[in-house]
């Protein structure tokens, strides 16, 4: 068995419950339609706290309808999306056989149990500590999820939960890539989630301006790279990834979809929200996915952008997949599929990594809904309207995520070969 820096890493299942569909295989048609996952809200809470954003993109369906009730009551709802999707996502794998200690989980999350720490907080004002939920605990660590997870699948092999803001979902992948490389494990079930859809989070993030105020027009309020832009969309859900060591996959016959060729991780150092305006971390990011796969600008075909919809963010990301790219990115096709999704925060890169392993086993890429003024500062192809077909032969595809505190996470996929 091919063991260190020479062990090629390969997608082998995924799972995903997003606004756009309760599973991967419905979330991502709904993507090539250019569907919105974003509605207004009907929560009484909308109004009790007469919250400036009145919108949000919640699932597609409820983890209710899924999970059974005594599940359900033992997991944050963070811990019920992980769940959802890591099961369609190693059941797509093919159920495989591994030695528990051969396996690891590496589930994010940005924010974690926010509904159980808020909610186990109103009953402890309301009723007292004896009636706070004993499970209460388990269920708000940022960690549960992940070891909901590796205790269903009897993982041994470690579980892990990245926290960096935004970047979360891409840099638990980006750990499951090296864990395998490491020879450490053969397999690793990774990806983020994220439930965050609550009073305080909107309310905070609203109060930094960072969300999209059009409650009137909710379908169409992401508009990423847009000279009209105005904020993100609150989202929430999981996507899951099954990578796994390219000999062990094989070995077994499992379908393989994609390979995970390499990571790039950086930090701005430069403000707590706000990235850098050059965009020199992000670029830098891209640069170390390409050079540590031994990959050049003229591989990569297809971007899938952080591009968040905020006045702010968006244009420093332009820059930076310029500045990485350099000439080779006018034949680049960049996707911004949070117009569609919302912000899934944690999960969000984990789910824009699973888009990238469907483009390019597709070799479509999807589109961006809402553009329709380019920002001039945005000198891009940015994918609009419709899907785009990314050609035939070896390709490579880069997912970029960001996140609050400069954390920069690029990853880079390659055709299944």
């Amino acid at each position: 068995m091919t063991t260190g820096r020479n062990r090629r890493v390969v997608v082998t299942g995924f799972g995903a419950t997003t606004p756009l569909g309760g599973d991967a295989t419905t979330t991502w048609n709904a993507a090539l339609e250019g569907r919105s996952g974003t509605r207004t809200m009907t929560h009484a809470w909308v109004d009790q706290y007469n919250l400036p954003v009145t919108f949000a993109a919640e699932l597609a369906v409820p983890a209710s309808e899924v999970l059974t009730r005594v599940e359900a009551r033992r997991l944050d709802p963070s811990g019920q999306y992980a769940m959802i999707a890591s099961r369609e996502a190693w059941a797509h794998a093919g159920s495989p056989e591994v030695e528990p200690e051969r396996l690891a989980v590496a589930c994010a999350s940005g924010i974690g149990g926010v509904w159980t720490l808020l909610s186990a907080y109103d009953t402890l004002r309301e009723k007292g500590p004896r009636r706070i939920y004993p499970l209460t605990v388990p269920m708000l660590m940022p960690n549960g999820a992940a070891a909901a997870v590796e205790i269903e699948l009897k993982a041994r092999g470690g579980a892990h939960t990245p926290v960096s803001a935004c970047g979360s979902g891409a840099e638990a992948i980006a750990y499951g890539l090296e864990i395998i490389k490491s020879g450490r494990v053969d397999l690793v079930v990774a990806g983020g989630t994220e439930a965050a859809i609550h009073p305080l989070p909107i309310g905070g993030f609203a109060a930094m301006q960072a969300l999209s105020t059009r409650n009137d027009e909710p379908e169409t309020a992401s508009r990423p790279y847009d000279v009209s832009r105005d904020g993100f969309i609150m989202g929430e859900g999981s996507a899951m990834l099954v990578l796994e060591a390219e000999e062990h996959a094989r070995a077994r016959g499992a379908t393989i979809y994609a390979e995970l060729v390499s990571a790039g991780l950086t930090s701005d150092a430069h403000h707590i929200a706000a990235p850098d305006p050059e965009g020199l971390g992000a670029a830098r990011a891209m640069s170390l996915a390409l050079s540590n796969g031994d990959l050049t600008p003229a591989d990569v075909v297809h971007v899938n952008a952080h591009a968040t919809s905020t006045p702010s963010g968006d244009v420093p990301e332009a820059k930076a997949i310029r500045r990485a790219l350099g000439d080779a990115t006018d034949r680049v096709a960049v996707s911004a599929t949070k117009s569609m999704t919302g912000h899934l925060l944690g999960a969000a890169g984990a789910l824009e990594g699973l888009f990238c392993v469907l483009a390019l086993n597709q070799r479509t890429a999807p589109p961006t809904i809402n553009t329709v003024d380019l920002d001039p500062e945005v000198n891009l192809d940015v994918v609009v309207k419709e899907p785009r077909r990314l050609g035939d032969g070896d390709l490579v595809a880069i997912n970029n995520s960001f996140g609050f505190g400069g954390h920069n996470i690029a990853l880079a996929f390659r055709t299944a070969s």
